[in-house]
Parts: C-alpha cells; structure tokens; sequence
C-alpha cells in the first residue's frame, strides 16, 4: 500500500511539474512574440506620424479588449485577442516614443528601454530560480492599485512635473511586483491558462516601460 502510495504521489507531483513547465514555456513564448508585434504596430504608428490616441480612446480600447480577452483565454481565440490587445498597446507608444524623440530626448527612450528590460529578467530569474511565493505580494498590490487609481484622478488637477515623477515611481513599483507575483503563481501553479499569464506580463511590462519613460523624460528635460 505504502508503495502505490508513493508512486500515486510521485505521478501527481511529475504531473503537475510537466503542466507548470509548459504553462511557463508557453508564456514566455507567446509573450516574445507579442512584444514583437507591438514592436512592429508601434514603428508602424511612429512611421505614418500618427497623432496620441485619445485617453478615452486609450481606456476604452485597452479595457474592452483585456475583457474580451479574458472571456476568451480558454480557446484558440483567446490567442488572436492577445495578438489584438498587445497590437494596439503597441500602436499607442508610437506616438508617444516620436514625441520623445522630437523633442531631443533619444537617450531617455533607450533607457527606458534597457531599464524595463532590466527589471524584467531580474524580477523574472530571481522567482525561477528560488522557487519563492510570491502571493504574499498580493495584499501590498491591492493596497498599491488603490494608490494608483486615486493618483491617476489627481493628475487630472495636479499635472506638475514632480507629482507625475511620484506617480510613475509608484507604477514602477507596482509593476515590478507584478512580475514577481505572476511568475510566482505560473511555477506554483497558481496561474495555469498561458494566455492569461501572457497579458499580465505584458501590461507590467508596457506600464513599466512608460513610467520609466516618464520619470527619464523629465529628468533629462530639467537637466
């Protein structure tokens, strides 16, 4: 008994480790080509000169397809609404990045660049490497995303350059700690739908590349 037991377990345990191993392949591989495609939307918005997309626009857009989705991430649609969602994330930076770019500030976008990159393989290497869970996070995440939203209001009246600094600082934060908790909960087998895990990696990583940018932004310019 004892022995069929332990071989029961053992199949289990391998079971589960072979399910979180291609959960994690998947979303690293779905997540390499969606930045890659949002890279392209992007160059192709930065190419034609195309004006910032409304905040409304933005908010609706991004809201609308995280919805659709979520309702989707259990079929083969869900991987052509990621494509959707990341295209059009992609395609609002364009704007951004050109007025960064016309107005001199070509080293603030490489950084923020490197820097979001940075983050990411650190934040990312340090989970799979010591195994840690993360869900402790969660509960500072709340607290934090509640920061945010009242922040995000109070830009609408405090728009100084000090306040978007402290704003996007916060976002950096938040961002990172996202990271952290999502790939904890993809190798503990918290998040098994590769699909979801993708769009939250990828949103970490779009706010925390605009927040850098941000904060660089106005550094350089009060240089």
């Amino acid at each position: 008994m004892r022995t069929n037991s332990t071989q029961i377990i053992e199949n289990c345990t391998s079971a589960s480790v072979l399910t979180t191993n291609k959960v994690l392949r998947n979303t690293y591989f779905l997540l390499g080509l969606t930045l890659a495609f949002s890279a392209v939307t992007g160059y192709i918005a930065m190419m034609l000169n195309v004006a910032p997309v409304h905040p409304a626009i933005l908010l609706v857009g991004f809201y609308g397809l995280l919805f659709l989705n979520n309702a989707l991430s259990n079929s083969a649609w869900g991987v052509l609404s990621t494509f959707a969602l990341t295209g059009f994330m992609g395609y609002t930076l364009g704007p951004i990045i050109n007025i960064y770019l016309g107005a001199g500030l070509e080293s603030a976008v490489a950084y923020a660049f490197a820097g979001t990159a940075t983050v990411f393989f650190l934040s990312s290497a340090y989970v799979l490497t010591t195994k840690r869970d993360m869900s402790f996070l969660a509960g500072t995440m709340m607290a934090l995303f509640v920061v945010l939203i009242i922040g995000m209001i109070a830009s609408f009246f405090f728009h100084t350059p000090a306040f978007i600094i402290g704003i996007s600082s916060l976002f950096v934060i938040f961002s990172t700690l996202a990271i952290l908790y999502e790939t904890s909960e993809i190798i503990n087998g918290g998040e098994t739908n590769y699909i979801r895990a993708t769009v939250s990696l990828y949103v970490s990583i779009y706010n925390l590349f605009v927040s850098l940018l941000n904060i660089l932004g106005i550094m350089s310019r009060n240089e």
